[in-house]
């Protein structure tokens, strides 16, 4: 299965984690773990994408491509349809952002969320979701919801408790409902460029804000978002230092 890329932003600047994708891991940068994961893929591309020089330093020491882009992107997406314009890649080409973050992402996490855009040719985008077997999570409001067709689009996204079930919670909520799957968000992403253009054009719509959830502009503006399900989640990525110390054990241990 190679018929996608990867394109990895990279930033430097976080408020836990100063340079986090240069974070020493088992005696390797952060971003070249997650680069090595991609390679791991068999994809035809792999793409670095920052917008700082130390990162573009150190990833070309390991032999990675870089593209540099600007600084004034607001998230991944934005970084990522730059990229997309500078390599001059087709409308069709399929392409899954990996966050430079995740050094322990399962190969089958990244094929999925590919496959979730080449199955189905009216689909923008491709994510990922898992369901929900606990209460306090599904009323959680920093655990994203999800609400999917029969042929596992996603209808909307919230973090609100969705579906929500009227009779059952109007008694309890105690118990989760059972009338149809709770699933959750998992934050892994999949595009097509021809939406990536797209999307450049699209001004925040007021349900995004609200929410404040940005795949909800794609679903605002009629972009099908295709969503695979998986049983269990990936483990979470690096974001204070006892992340860095357990994810050094795992990589150790391999």
């Amino acid at each position: 299965m190679s018929d996608y890329k990867i394109v990895i932003p990279a930033r430097y600047a976080s408020s836990r984690l100063p340079g986090k994708p240069l974070i020493d891991l088992a005696g390797k940068p952060m971003i070249q773990h997650v680069y090595e994961r991609a390679l791991a893929a068999g994809v035809s591309e792999v793409v670095i994408a920052t917008d700082d020089e130390r990162i573009k330093l150190a990833a070309e020491a390991f032999g990675a491509e870089v593209v540099m882009t600007s600084l004034d992107h607001e998230n991944g997406t934005e970084r990522i349809a730059e990229v997309a314009l500078i390599k001059g890649w087709a409308d069709d080409v399929v392409i899954v952002n990996l966050q430079g973050d995740e050094p322990l992402i399962p190969r089958e996490l990244i094929e999925l969320t590919a496959k979730g855009l080449l199955d189905n040719p009216e689909a923008g985008m491709s994510s990922v979701c898992t369901p929900i077997h606990d209460v306090e999570e599904a009323f959680d409001p920093n655990a994203v919801k999800v609400v999917l067709d029969q042929r596992q689009f996603a209808m909307t996204f919230s973090r609100a408790p969705i579906p929500w079930d009227r009779d059952l919670y109007k008694q309890s909520r105690d118990t989760l409902t059972s009338r149809m799957p709770v699933l959750r968000h998992i934050g892994m992403y999949g595009y097509r460029v021809s939406f990536l253009k797209a999307y450049q054009t699209m001004e925040p719509c007021a349900l995004e804000l609200t929410e404040s959830l940005e795949q909800l502009r794609a679903l605002w503006y009629g972009t099908k978002i295709h969503m695979s399900v998986i049983e269990q989640a990936p483990g979470h990525g690096i974001d204070t230092p006892a992340d860095v110390e357990r994810v050094t054990k795992l990589l150790l241990a391999l």
